[in-house]
């Protein structure tokens, strides 16, 4: 028999935040009124995408540092950012800082593998380290490691009037706990189950059990609460289009 179904916990809506690139001040301020829009409306979150060398948000962290100061419930979220164009690092500090200014809403979701249409674009991004980047999981890893506090460094310490951490700052409380990790194949979605983050699923699928979107979906979702520490109530996304 198939499963009963439930009830959303939560619904949410997704943004690209399209731009006119002659006017593209415009276009930031209509996304930015979309989500104050939603927040009115009851909608529980709002996800924007992440868009390079287009006429989209290039920069979803700087959109959703303002959507956090013109709104006060809506949980902000990336859907998602690829990290094949991030320094982990500098990434966690920043997602660390939006998170404190929102007051704790930011739910980040983020993806691995190389960088779209990576031969045209490695030598601006990387143009001395292009055949030593990694776009595996091992940069999922360092992120969540800075953004749950581990130590990013061996020095901390005083300087004349500098004081120095070991680890990243802000660092904010909580965030560790609401990285998203958007995923489209069993082993991603075990992957995301394994290092405790929350699953998002999309309609970008791998159809490896079965030919069927909602049996694929269903089954990604399966997996990653089989090797999450929360199992079944593990937070999951059903990206629905």
């Amino acid at each position: 028999m198939p499963p009963t179904a439930k009830p959303l916990r939560k619904l949410g809506f997704l943004t690209i935040g399209l731009f006119d690139g002659k006017e593209p001040g415009r276009g930031h301020e209509s996304t930015l009124e979309i989500i104050e829009l939603g927040e009115r409306l009851g909608f529980d979150s709002v996800w924007v995408r992440h868009r390079h060398l287009q006429y989209g948000i290039s920069s979803p962290v700087a959109v959703l540092a303002a959507a956090s100061q013109r709104t006060r419930r809506i949980e902000l979220g990336t859907a998602v950012i690829p990290l094949g164009w991030e320094n982990p690092l500098r990434l966690a500090e920043d997602l660390a800082t939006v998170d404190i200014l929102s007051g704790g809403r930011l739910n980040p979701g983020i993806s691995v593998g190389p960088p779209a249409h990576y031969d045209q674009v490695k030598h601006a991004l990387y143009p001395d380290t292009v055949d030593a980047e990694d776009f595996g999981y091992d940069r999922v890893r360092r992120l969540l490691d800075f953004v749950r506090g581990e130590s990013a460094t061996d020095f901390s310490g005083t300087e004349g009037f500098e004081v120095f951490s070991d680890r990243v700052q802000p660092h904010a409380s909580g965030l560790g706990s609401r990285m998203w990790y958007g995923g489209g194949s069993l082993q991603s979605a075990q992957w995301a189950g394994e290092h405790g983050m929350n699953f998002l699923t999309s309609s970008v699928v791998k159809a490896e059990e079965s030919e069927d979107f909602a049996e694929i979906q269903l089954s990604h979702i399966r997996r990653f609460r089989a090797h999450h520490p929360d199992g079944d109530h593990a937070r999951v996304s059903q990206g629905l289009v």
